[in-house]
């Protein structure tokens, strides 16, 4: 006769659950920093002050348990893209301006994504940060729908509606780089093979975070998340594609077209998205503008670039006379400002102007070889039925950053949260055991993806 055994009493489960999580609470840490409001002009923040707590939270943990830091594999991958950096330095303006540009890169390419690999021990880890970006993404569009509707957010064509959250005028992409990070973890959550409670639930996350993204009238962001939702619903089963697209249709046929919520400006920028040629707006001119001119310092420098941070110095002699001055900033609790255009808002030509062709191949190198191994991964996953949430939520995190990154590039204090996605996306396509090849944690697997 079989003996049961007595359930641990709830007292017991819910004391042994911060000790269970107490590698991973770091990086929650990190994500919590990021939904208070942002003090100060520029510079460091408290959200890269904790990025750095983060790696050393990870090297005291590795030296108490005396475990190897990473894989070698783990190690080539996260580490190709120093030595494209590494050069870049040496060609910066002065010794103060390459330590700065070296040490941004190391701490959002290589320092914090290993870091985050290395403390996320297994799915339920990942579950927990997950939901964690869910919940961030939820607190950050409340603000920003909040500040719709009221007319306190950032201005847009001279009215204080734009959604910018806790980050500002000054950062306007922040706000939407969070929502589309949870909306990307929630919907691979809804997908995934857990109890059927929790795949509700964040399918219903998902849907909310639908309306703060579209508010932040950011067109990058957007087209980002498009992408990744699309290929996260094909990767997870092409007949619940069709159905989650039919549900967000109906969605937003209800909020656009039955309520009117912001149609004239989402349809708006929205069609200014195709208006390359014919009429853009100036923010579009601008872009093109700076695009052209990182080109053209790549030419100049094709092997190592212009240096690190040296596409300011540079750009007004390779830019056309298009460029305006600056973009304008107002509203969300601050004054107006006229912000300088130091980037080219595109991460690849940011590399390869300032880098060159060493910098692009190696950055650009390791995340191409992130993303194979985690599709990879996420096709054995599929198979088996086990860890597909999880699979799911790091390739498409990977994938809106890759697609984001045309778009954008690094900067503000949003920043570290690049850092994080590249380590969450590592920890699957690098983790030592395999992460995708683990025994499930829980009972709800077994049942496989239905």
């Amino acid at each position: 006769m079989t003996q049961v055994l007595p359930a641990p009493p709830l007292v017991a489960v819910v004391a042994a659950a911060p000790r269970r999580f107490l590698s991973v609470l770091p990086v929650i840490a990190l994500i919590v920093t990021l939904a208070l409001p942002v003090s100060g002009d520029g510079g460091g923040t408290l959200a890269d002050a904790v990025s750095g707590l983060v790696v050393l939270c990870c090297a005291l943990r590795l030296v108490r348990g005396r475990r190897r830091p990473l894989s070698r594999t783990a190690a080539v991958v996260l580490g190709l893209p120093v030595a494209g950096v590494a050069v870049a330095a040496t060609g910066a303006a002065s010794a103060g301006v390459a330590a700065e540009g070296l040490g941004r890169y190391l701490q959002i390419f290589v320092l914090v994504p290993a870091a985050v690999l290395l403390l996320i021990r297994d799915r339920r880890d990942a579950r927990l940060v997950a939901w964690s970006l869910v919940g961030l993404a939820l607190w950050q569009g409340a603000i920003g729908v909040h500040q719709f509707v009221t007319g306190t957010g950032a201005s847009y064509q001279g009215e204080m509606i734009r959604a910018v959250g806790t980050f500002g005028a000054t950062d306007i992409m922040g706000m939407a780089a969070v929502v589309a990070f949870g909306l990307v973890c929630a919907l691979g959550l809804a997908l995934g093979s857990g109890p059927a409670r929790q795949r509700t639930a964040a399918a219903v996350c998902a849907l909310a975070l639908l309306l703060p993204l579209a508010l932040s009238f950011s067109r990058g962001a957007w087209i980002a998340t498009a992408v990744t939702c699309g290929a996260q619903l094909v990767l997870a089963g092409l007949r619940r594609a069709v159905r989650v697209f039919a549900a967000v249709a109906a969605v937003a046929v209800v909020l656009v077209g039955g309520l009117g919520v912001g149609s004239a400006m989402l349809q708006e920028r929205i069609s200014s998205i195709t208006q390359v040629a014919d009429a853009p707006d100036q923010s579009v001119t601008d872009r093109y503008t700076m695009w052209t001119a990182a080109v053209d310092m790549w030419r100049d420098r094709p092997l190592t670039g212009v240096g690190l941070k040296g596409f300011p110095d540079h750009r007004d002699g390779h830019a056309s006379l298009a460029l305006s001055s600056g973009s304008d900033t107002d509203g969300a609790g601050a004054g107006f400002r006229r912000q300088p255009l130091l980037s080219p808002h595109n991460m690849y030509l940011l590399i390869l102007s300032e880098q060159g062709l060493l910098g692009l191949l190696a950055l650009a190198g390791s995340w191409l070889a992130l993303l194979v191994r985690g599709l990879r991964g996420l096709l054995r996953a599929r198979r088996s039925a086990h860890g597909l949430d999880c699979a799911l939520v790091a390739c498409g995190l990977l994938v809106w950053q890759l697609v984001d990154f045309v778009y954008a590039d690094i900067g503000g204090p949003s920043t570290v949260l690049t850092a994080l996605v590249l380590g969450f996306a590592a920890w699957w396509a690098l983790a030592d055991e395999g992460a995708h090849d683990r025994a499930p944690e829980d009972a709800h697997e077994k049942a496989g993806d239905r």
